[in-house]
C-alpha cells in the first residue's frame, strides 16, 4: 500500500508517496486533501528537496521508482541525465532517446514525471529557448532554473 506525506514547502505542499523503503511519487499540491503519514523515508526526501530549493545540494541519495510505460521510463531516464544547472529542449531529449521526431510525446512523458524536481523535467526546454508548460507553474520552473545558475536571490 503507498502511504503519503505532507509537507510545507516554498511552492505550496509537497505530497510524497512511498512504499516501504522507496519514494514512488513527489507532487505539488495546493491543499492537503488528507490525512498523511510521514516516515523517516520521506522525512529524508523532503529534507534534501529543501536543500536543493536552498541552492546546496545538486543530487539526491534517497531511493525511488517510476512506473510508467517503456517510453516514458526512457524519457525518465534521459531528464536524469541533464546535468545541474544545464537545460535541454524537448528535441534534444527525443534524440537521446532515439526518437528524432517524438519531441511532442516527450512533452507529454515529461508532464506525466512522477519525482518532480529530483527527475528534473524542469530542466527541459522549447528550441527557440523559451519556457513551456511545468506541472507545478511556469513560475515554480523559473525559480528552479534560477537556483540551479546560482540565481538564489532572484529565484
Amino acid at each position: 500500500m503507498i502511504k503519503y506525506a505532507f509537507y510545507n514547502f516554498k511552492f505550496g505542499f509537497l505530497k510524497i508517496g512511498y512504499r516501504d523503503k522507496v519514494i514512488l511519487s513527489i507532487e505539488k499540491v495546493n491543499r492537503i486533501e488528507e490525512d498523511g503519514e510521514r516516515s523517516k523515508l520521506s522525512d529524508l526526501a523532503y529534507s534534501q528537496i529543501c536543500e536543493y530549493l536552498e541552492g546546496v545540494r545538486k543530487s539526491f541519495d534517497f531511493q525511488y521508482a517510476v512506473y510508467g510505460t517503456k517510453f516514458q521510463e526512457k524519457v525518465w531516464d534521459a531528464l536524469g541525465k541533464i546535468p545541474y544547472g544545464e537545460t535541454r529542449t524537448y528535441k534534444e531529449i527525443a534524440e537521446m532517446i532515439s526518437s528524432p521526431k517524438a519531441s511532442r510525446a516527450v512533452g507529454i512523458a515529461n508532464n506525466k514525471n512522477p519525482i518532480i524536481i529530483v527527475i528534473p523535467c524542469h530542466r527541459v526546454i522549447k528550441t527557440d529557448g523559451s519556457l513551456a508548460g511545468y506541472v507545478g507553474g511556469l513560475d515554480m520552473k523559473k525559480t528552479l532554473l534560477k537556483i540551479e545558475k546560482g540565481d538564489e536571490a532572484n529565484a
